[in-house]
């Protein structure tokens, strides 16, 4: 997907800050990524895996705010890469009004609930948190669009896989990206769960 064909304010942002064009890897997914396939994007660091999430949710989302309830939902290994990626998406949705929130293990979750509850588009979720506020009924997948998890490799060795697992169980169909350096095996599992026909698309190498 060229560049040419996204929503104004990101063509914008990805002038400004000097992007002609898609990298490599990103003209293998981005147009895959924008007709809902749902995929595992493996490519080594640097080959775009995270701009790719942030500009796919942005267009899907098409810059704009809408009702409460959120419409992406990205899962990442921790506090830190939570507040990062947070960092990333306010530099790209500039022109936008998308709300983007954090929930994370380190901060009070009646409070993250409320402000769950206020509305937001996006969050960006620990695992383990989410599901916490979900049990809690304090966040309402029903109308997920995106559901996403960034640097699948912190999954395993500990109970994230379970936890990311448990989500897709308890809402309805959706489009599910897995971006991750390597393939592993134990993602066969989603593959028969709940990424029916996903594809999974390598970085070719050069």
């Amino acid at each position: 997907m060229p560049f040419k064909k996204l929503i104004p304010s990101l063509q914008s942002i990805l002038e400004h800050k000097g992007f002609d064009e898609p990298l490599p890897f990103q003209k293998q997914i981005l147009s895959k990524i924008k007709s809902g396939a749902s995929l595992f994007c493996i490519a080594p660091k640097d080959a775009g895996k995270t701009t790719s999430i942030i500009i796919s949710s942005i267009q899907k989302l098409k810059g704009k705010a809408f009702e409460d309830a959120p419409r992406v939902l990205i899962f990442v290994k921790n506090k830190e890469a939570a507040l990062n990626l947070e960092l990333e998406f306010n530099a790209y949705k500039r022109g936008t009004d998308l709300r983007v929130y954090c929930a994370y293990d380190e901060h009070n979750i009646d409070t993250q609930r409320d402000d769950i509850y206020d509305g937001v588009d996006i969050v960006i979720a620990t695992p383990r948190r989410l599901n916490k506020i979900f049990h809690l009924n304090g966040i309402n997948l029903n109308k997920l669009q995106m559901c996403i998890v960034e640097d699948a490799e912190f999954l395993f060795g500990s109970q994230n896989l379970s936890e990311v697992t448990r989500t897709p169980e308890s809402i309805g169909k959706c489009q599910y990206l897995v971006f991750s350096t390597k393939y592993d095996n134990r993602f066969d599992r989603w593959k028969e769960s709940f990424m029916y026909n996903a594809q999974i698309i390598k970085m070719k190498q050069a």
